[in-house]
């Protein structure tokens, strides 16, 4: 049995980020809570430098293992690559390009797409030739921007497995791929993979079988009657754009004319909020007190070939998404024997009673260390939480498993599209299809994502 309780909510196969917001969170939250504990000890032993905590770093390795194995030499130069219009806001990719610079032998590099060129049929830069390129964004993007510029030079690279993600994850980068999984063919997949996946069918009028195995005539109308346990979300988006959320958005005809209208939309069953919310403690500077206001929470699971690279943790509204204006969150390792909840609500406790001059200090310090890293996104400066997320070592192993068993079943899914099995849950425009082709994945280097919506024991049922 596992040590956490939950679901994903969806993964990114494509090119997700977040991979370095967690060691800047990080190294903030070291400070904050050393400030924290000086003020009102909770008697609570914490362990904030866990390889696991900085996922950049073993995303770093894999690049840099990829560069050295392919070229057979010991330079070469890494591009990351960004729409334009993100080259001087998001924070982790010239992060990430830096840091690739710093290694002994790799030129880094941060670039629009069309800042490359091609040369005796080479994709250059600057009339340097490219050993390898992170794309930060995915097919439908690349082949907008192609059609904007001539990216033949970037199109060359794929061609030639130098990009990472590989391309051809697009086709099973896709929600309906839930369907796949909680569906007939559910046996080809791990349990564990199976177990954390909602409840989820492609909406359109259908008939279809429902989460407790009974037939459902009609799926729209069933989606009517049933809405409060149910979530409706486009097969491809981000940042909690067209979500819909029973419960949360109460009219259920609206949200279903829209996914009908709109249409590529999926069906969910919804994970219980109570089960991944946590209470965080904020600072009401109106009423000058320490308030305890329950957040949803958000565990991406950032995994690679052969090993999970580590976590980002996220907290907010419903969706919880840092694009859509929540706030990222330290996370510890408990090294205290209690409880994840005893942990909790002893640190809880302890920040509510610090005054609020001296809270209000800290807040002030946290933000200005966000400040100095340039700790932003698309929307502006990104919220930090004042108390760490709380995981135990069995736990971590267990995620481990967690993100091998989706590595696999992600393999398993391109399995199923290449042998032409899951064709009818994949709607994606031919060009794209096209650039997906001449870059299968097949289990190659590559950053994936989970978005878990867990629990590791303080959620506010838990006893």
């Amino acid at each position: 049995m596992s040590s956490f309780f939950g679901a994903h909510s969806e993964w990114n196969l494509g090119s997700p980020g977040g991979w370095d917001y967690q060691r800047t969170t990080q190294e903030i939250a070291r400070v904050v809570w050393d400030k924290l504990a000086r003020l009102a000890p909770s008697g609570v032993a914490l362990d904030f430098d866990h390889p696991l905590l900085c996922p950049v770093a073993g995303f770093v390795d894999m690049l840099e293992g990829v560069l050295r194995h392919r070229s057979g030499s010991d330079t070469g130069l890494v591009a990351v690559v960004a729409e334009e219009e993100t080259l001087d806001n998001v924070t982790e990719n010239i992060n990430l390009a830096r840091r690739l610079d710093r290694l002994e032998g790799i030129t880094g590099i941060l670039a629009a797409p069309h800042e490359f060129e091609l040369h005796k049929g080479v994709c250059c830069h600057q009339g340097r030739p490219v050993s390898l390129v992170f794309m930060d964004f995915n097919n439908d993007v690349f082949l907008k921007l192609h059609r904007q510029n001539d990216l033949s030079p970037l199109m060359q690279a794929i061609r030639e497995n130098r990009v990472l993600n590989p391309r051809g994850t697009e086709p099973i980068n896709v929600k309906s791929m839930f369907e796949v999984i909680t569906g007939e063919h559910a046996h080809r997949f791990d349990p564990e993979t199976v177990r954390r996946t909602p409840w989820t069918r492609r909406f359109f009028p259908r008939r279809t079988i429902g989460p407790q195995g009974e037939s459902i005539p009609d799926l729209v109308e069933w989606a009517r009657h049933n809405w409060d346990d149910l979530v409706l979300k486009p097969e491809r988006g981000y940042s909690g754009i067209g979500v819909k959320v029973g419960g949360v958005n109460p009219d259920a005809d609206a949200a279903i004319a829209q996914a009908l209208d709109k249409g590529g939309y999926i069906l969910q069953a919804k994970v219980p909020l109570p089960l991944w919310a946590e209470t965080m403690v904020e600072i009401d500077h109106a009423a000058q007190q320490a308030i305890a206001v329950p957040r949803q929470t958000d565990f991406r699971c950032l995994v690679g070939p052969d090993r999970t690279f580590g976590f980002l943790c996220r907290y907010g509204d419903v969706p919880t998404n840092v694009g859509s204006g929540g706030g990222v969150q330290p996370l510890a390792v408990l090294q205290s024997d209690m409880t994840v909840k005893e942990a909790v609500d002893r640190i809880n406790d302890s920040i509510m009673g610090i005054d609020y001059a001296d809270l209000a200090e800290v807040e002030a310090q946290q933000h200005a260390l966000a400040l100095a890293e340039k700790f932003t996104y698309l929307l502006g400066p990104i919220k930090i939480a004042l108390r760490p997320r709380i995981v135990t070592r069995e736990q971590i192993h267990d995620l481990k498993r967690y993100g091998t068993a989706m590595w696999n079943d992600s393999r398993q899914l391109e399995n199923m599209w290449m042998a032409g099995e899951i064709d009818d849950y994949i709607t994606i425009e031919p060009e794209e299809l096209a650039i997906a082709r001449l870059q299968p994945w097949k289990g190659g280097p590559a950053i994936f994502a989970a978005d878990g919506l867990f629990s590791f024991g303080a959620h506010p049922e838990a006893s």
